[in-house]
């Protein structure tokens, strides 16, 4: 493998792992899917896609923030920045497709998802649901930095563990 084009710094006094100043936890990819799947099981795809989506939503926002910040990016840049990074974490690669930070739309293709190489490629149904939180709120920075602040929807239109050859995901106006 190469060497990870994203930063890591470790604070040697708290062993804190950071990335551009964000802390982060490294995880096994199995061991956030088990807890994806349990959560499923406990509460059921709905509940559990609401608590994701909340918790993606606000978390995008906040991370766009920072990185804006860091970087010195604006706009559409974050968002860009934010599908690179995500794509660089391990989450899969995924691939701005359109964006118009205007209307509130975009669409993001996700090739080799996380999800889908845990639940296999057969799991009958879609299980890339969580990426729906992040999607939107990483495009409302991008909308509210371009002063068009947008209530944001997002939908996964396909998903490759449900027999198509990537998953895709269109986030547009809730209004």
């Amino acid at each position: 493998m190469n060497k990870p084009e994203v930063p890591i710094e470790v604070d040697p006094q708290t062993a804190t792992w950071a990335v551009d100043g964000v802390p982060m936890i490294l995880v096994p990819r199995h061991f956030w899917v088990a807890v994806h799947r349990e959560t499923e099981a406990a509460f059921g795809v709905e509940a559990n896609a609401d608590i994701l989506f909340k918790a993606g939503y606000w978390a995008a926002l906040e991370w766009c923030k920072k990185e804006a910040g860091t970087h010195g990016l604006s706009g559409t840049a974050v968002f860009e920045h934010y599908m690179k990074r995500m794509t660089q974490r391990g989450w899969g690669r995924l691939s701005l497709l359109e964006i118009d930070a205007e209307a509130g739309r975009a669409r993001v293709r996700l090739d080799h998802s996380a999800f889908v190489a845990e639940y296999g490629r057969d799991g009958g149904r879609s299980v890339c649901y969580m990426f729906t939180g992040p999607l939107c709120g990483g495009m409302k920075f991008a909308c509210a930095d371009s002063d068009r602040p947008r209530t944001l929807q997002a939908r996964e239109v396909q998903c490759a563990a449900n027999g198509a050859d990537y998953c895709l995901f269109e986030v547009e106006p809730a209004e």
